[in-house]
């Protein structure tokens, strides 16, 4: 294939600021798939993409465009995510990419993950071209978003796009613009074998499915392949690509985009951004990787029956394989037996994790309360990594415990500010900077990771009327005064509902965690008392009433004392009951816990 007629781009943008919806724009224009089987979020193939609205895997579809010069290219589009949660998909798809469209919503204008994506590309040197979208809204002011894009990235009006992707304006001069302006792939036919894995997922059919964009030399049917950081041989015994549907081809040579089966069972045997080479005609070479990305939100998930532990392993297998930022280990747990530790990028990233292994793999599973990992130094200069409060050591031996902090930078309109400087003080948040950026303003606080996982985005919503935007990064371990806070039932400590909270929340954690659970514990045939400790130390409690039974009702006159002894038998029987008994905790109860 003449590689001058080969284009490589990928679509970046902020969350719902249309970036899903131009690219079923461009499908559609350039016949890729037919009008009349058209369906919106056309590359979403998860059930869960189109319920939520957003994309949650990069998607990649070639196209086929005749354009203006009369010669016809080869267009291989990449969908990205847009939640900051899923920036490691945006990463792997870049890789991929000589170019990138950087969507802009007119009516919202340059937010945080605009800007997040904006750099990520840079770093990839990918040329970038501006494309404002929903220009068709009413009421806009399209010079405030020229303006915004001038200032902040050093746009040129005239290389900006100005469309509608759901009205479909515009989206034949973002096809020009894309042959024009993002240059064709390097690389050589004859050269060695060098292919980039930037995406995979399990079929039980085919095996491993494996995504690949072919940088140098030549993948073909039947060829005997070697993955290098893996140090595994394989055969090809399939290679395609997507329009949208998975079209067999003899070859993909350099600068192509699609796919590759091998009839591999085993997902650990396949890593995202290991490299491909002929072992006829070895490269000595392999290509740069991704980066190793670090989770930031840890939690527990534990089948609801140990029947179904087998199946949960295979499981989390196959999906560490579609998504590599999932992490997992085996552990135990007093209270659910055996399953995992897991990993995740954000509590979005769990609660899809978790969706997904329950519809995909008809799993039942119960998630502990997520913990985020801290650094304990202890008094013999010894220092841990703890990412489960049940391995924090004894309090006494500890010298500092140390907190992750992200650096958050909030875009807001300048009127909000205020509620957004009380937000951030709620929530610990240390003042760094702030800059305008055309009528809003960007300000820049150090947050301990806690306090953002949970509901932090929500908060700056409602506190911006839904206008302000948050995006962050990793900034280091800080000195903090952390504390551990167990859930007591009936005495026996319940680590499921254990934490790591920051000394000054300890005692409102607790009440809320008590409270709650004296709401969602049903009544058993025994006294049921809940505890929250600190320290050995215990700081609120609260007891769900035992089950009453009228043991006298049958009773009817005669001395008192035949009462008394059917009473004293009942009280017995519930104090040995009380010693033997497991108070059953329903689900709802675990679920609810995250929340708080």
């Amino acid at each position: 294939m003449n590689k001058s007629l080969i284009r490589n781009f990928s679509i970046i943008a902020h969350i719902d600021h249309g970036k899903s919806t131009l690219a079923d724009r461009l499908m559609l224009h350039t016949g890729a798939i037919d009008e009349r089987k058209f369906q919106n979020q056309a590359l979403d193939d998860m059930d869960l993409e189109r319920e939520r609205g957003i994309t949650i895997k990069a998607s990649a579809v070639r196209l086929t465009y005749k354009a203006n010069d009369g010669k016809e290219y080869i267009l291989n589009l990449i969908d990205t995510p847009g939640h900051v949660d899923f920036t490691y998909e945006v990463e792997k798809s870049l890789k991929a990419c000589e170019g990138a469209l950087l969507v802009v919503d007119a009516s919202q204008g340059v937010e945080s993950q605009t800007i997040g994506n904006y750099y990520l590309a840079v770093e990839n040197n990918l040329e970038i071209i501006p494309v404002v979208n929903k220009i068709d809204i009413a009421n806009i002011d399209l010079n405030i978003v020229k303006t915004e894009l001038k200032d902040i990235f050093s746009f040129k009006e005239k290389d900006m796009i100005f469309a509608s992707a759901k009205a479909g304006l515009g989206i034949k001069d973002v096809l020009e613009k894309i042959v024009a302006f993002i240059p064709a792939p390097e690389g050589e036919d004859a050269a060695p074998t060098q292919a980039l894995i930037f995406d995979s997922k399990y079929d039980n059919y085919k095996g491993v499915i494996v995504y690949v964009r072919v940088v140098n030399g030549v993948l073909k049917e039947n060829m005997r392949i070697k993955m290098m950081h893996g140090n595994k041989e394989f055969t090809i015994e399939e290679i395609g690509v997507f329009k949208p549907e998975a079209e067999r081809v003899r070859e993909l040579t350099s600068g192509e985009v699609g796919y590759i089966t091998c009839n591999i069972r085993e997902p650990r045997e396949v890593s995202v951004g290991d490299t491909i080479t002929d072992m006829a005609n070895p490269t000595t070479q392999a290509l740069a990787g991704y980066r190793q990305l670090k989770p930031l939100v840890f939690a527990g998930v534990y089948p609801e029956n140990a029947k179904d532990f087998i199946p949960l392993r295979e499981a989390m297998g196959k999906l560490h394989l579609n998504d590599p930022s999932f992490v997992y280990e085996p552990e135990s747990s007093q209270s659910f037996g055996h399953g995992y530790r897991c990993g995740f990028l954000g509590l979005l990233h769990m609660e899809i994790v978790q969706e997904r292994l329950q519809r995909e793999y008809n799993l039942n599973l119960i998630l502990t309360t997520p913990n985020v990992s801290y650094r304990v130094v202890l008094r013999n200069n010894e220092v841990l990594e703890i990412e489960s409060p049940m391995a924090l050591p004894d309090w006494t031996s500890i010298a500092k415990i140390e907190e992750p902090y992200l650096s958050v930078a909030i875009f807001s309109p300048v009127t909000m500010m205020d509620a957004i400087m009380d937000l951030a003080k709620s929530k610990r948040g240390i003042y760094q900077e702030s800059t305008y950026v055309s009528d809003r303003m960007k300000v820049v606080f150090d947050i301990p990771l806690s306090e953002v996982i949970v509901d932090f985005n929500d908060c700056v919503k409602s506190a911006t009327r839904g206008y302000g935007s948050i995006d962050y990064e990793f900034k280091g371990f800080f000195a903090t005064e952390i504390v551990k806070l167990d859930i007591l039932i009936n005495d026996k400590i319940c680590d499921a509902f254990s934490c790591l909270v920051h000394k000054e929340r300890s005692y409102e954690k607790g009440l809320s965690l008590v409270s709650k659970l004296k709401e969602l514990i049903p009544q058993q045939l025994f006294e049921v008392r809940i505890q929250a400790s600190c320290n050995g130390r215990i700081i609120s409690s609260a007891r769900v009433k035992s089950v009453g039974k009228n043991v006298t009702a049958k009773c009817y006159g005669g001395d008192i004392s035949r009462k008394r002894k059917l009473w004293e038998k009942q009280k017995e029987g519930k104090k040995r009951l009380k010693q033997i008994g497991q108070v059953e905790i329903p689900q709802e109860a675990f679920l609810a816990v995250l929340k708080i």
